[in-house]
């Protein structure tokens, strides 16, 4: 396993500082991330096209998708409390990202072949869809969240904005291949029509490799990289020795109940920020294809529909392949004008991009509509975060980054079981308009974040000292 490099340096108060880490060990520390990011980009892209395939009606799209941000809401903190208090001959954070990969790998090679599965079981289509994609994101999650932790683990407060501009990067770069593989395979002669209930070759063999690739990020990343221990741990925080606390789930409530002010201001600017991106996963591959390509609401089996469901996955890798130079840019743009102010901007940006796919008809200049959700997107993955642990308690960066999800699943729960509804009941099944209604909320989160973020909102002793009177 690759060491740490750099001196434990003594701290104020006696407290040992982490040392730095080189750009290569904070590459390794996110690699695995590419390969999550690859199967949820494979989700993203296709999920919607799949469930129509199966015989899914539009506005039924949304409810099937609550099953990512309910299982999220269940199995990141339980997660992040799991990896907070354990430790393994493996690490804290590496044996539940290697269990979630194994499992997210088996959901990527079954989620497609449903239709195929459902022969031999005799059973529905859409419930075993249903049932494998439940897999597929809960395993996400349990790979996810110990992630995003471990940048907070293992990088000093300093680094964070560049450790998770790096996890950015690393995404981008797993969620380009995750969308444009389908019409990458499709190019190579890999046929892309589906016969009515089956999945295209194509969307299926693209599976196939984002399991593949999955397993292999995540195993370069448990190789490369070497946890600190929990002696190590204790001297960051100012310990002669390691201090054993008892530790239940049910800690996970009041640690809630104990959440900085940052994480609840940064949480309703979430809010308004994964409302629109679930609006635009759920509804785009519909919006393309009734707005775009002329099709009825209908229509999720014609050549034209999975023409359409190709854009999808392709606009989504521009919007990913965009994030890429924006992620380089977060750094510098962040100490020229701050933190806040360049989420804001950012969101600012990706809600005029969804706007926009309503105005440009031609489907050739959608490029453009990604840009500013490619910024967006950027700012989304790493500058939350990175305004986050500075107001988090290092012996609770788990469980709190695992609550922090709540913000981000809640909205996508709320649109879950709204938006079908909304987008019969008001738009007549073309989701167009309901695209529109992800934009206003983005730039409804640019004009909160300036509202509500506060330079004084981080106090991690605060939050600290709340702790402890909570647990001892």
């Amino acid at each position: 396993m690759a060491e740490m490099v750099g001196k434990h340096d003594a701290g104020k108060f006696g407290r040992v500082k982490k040392p730095n880490l080189s750009m290569a060990q904070i590459i390794n520390i996110s690699m695995g991330f590419l390969g999550i990011q690859m199967a949820f980009g494979l989700q993203n892209g296709n999920a919607s096209r799949i469930l129509g395939n199966f015989g899914a009606d539009v506005h039924e799209l949304s409810w099937f998708w609550l099953v990512a941000p309910i299982t999220g809401l269940i199995v990141q903190p339980i997660i992040g409390h799991m990896g907070d208090n354990t430790w393994s001959p493996l690490g804290r954070r590496k044996p539940y990202f290697l269990i979630g990969a194994i499992l997210c790998a088996i959901g990527l090679v079954l989620l497609p072949n449903a239709a195929s599965a459902t022969q031999m079981m005799a059973a529905n289509v859409l419930l075993l869809a249903v049932i494998f994609l439940a897999m597929m994101d809960a395993s996400i999650n349990i790979a996810m969240e110990p992630f995003r932790a471990l940048v907070g683990d293992m990088l000093p407060k300093h680094q964070g904005t560049l450790g998770f501009s790096v996890q950015t990067i690393l995404i981008g770069i797993g969620a380009v291949i995750g969308s444009y593989l389908p019409d990458w395979l499709t190019k190579l002669g890999i046929s892309n029509v589906a016969k009515e209930g089956f999945v295209a070759d194509n969307v299926i063999y693209a599976f196939y490799c984002g399991a593949g690739i999955l397993l292999l990020t995540i195993i370069y990343t448990i190789v490369t990289t070497k946890e600190y221990s929990p002696k190590e741990f204790a001297e960051f925080e100012g310990q002669s020795e390691i201090v054993e606390q008892p530790s239940k789930l049910s800690d996970i409530f009041s640690d809630f109940a104990k959440i900085p002010t940052l994480m609840k201001k940064l949480g309703i600017v979430q809010f308004f920020s994964w409302f629109a991106l679930f609006t635009m996963w759920v509804f785009t591959t519909s919006a393309l294809a009734t707005h775009h390509f002329g099709l009825s609401p209908e229509d999720t089996h014609s050549v034209e529909f999975n023409k359409a469901g190709d854009l999808t996955g392709k606009l989504f890798g521009m919007y990913n392949l965009w994030a890429i130079p924006f992620a380089f840019l977060l750094t510098p743009i962040a100490k020229w004008i701050g933190k806040k102010q360049t989420h804001a901007l950012a969101l600012f940006c990706g809600g005029l991009g969804l706007i926009s796919m309503y105005f440009i008809k031609d489907t050739s200049l959608l490029w453009i509509s990604m840009i500013g959700l490619g910024f967006a997107w950027a700012s989304i993955l790493a500058m939350p975060y990175a305004m986050l642990i500075d107001a988090i308690p290092q012996r609770k960066m788990g469980v709190f980054m695992g609550i922090f999800n709540f913000f981000i699943v809640i909205p996508q729960i709320i649109n879950g079981v709204f938006g079908g509804p909304i987008v019969k009941g008001a738009f007549g099944n073309y989701a167009i308009g309901y695209v529109v209604v992800g934009g206003i909320c983005m730039l409804l989160g640019a004009v909160l974040t300036m509202i509500f973020i506060k330079s004084d909102d981080a106090n991690p002793q605060e939050i600290e000292e709340e702790i402890q009177q909570v647990h001892f």
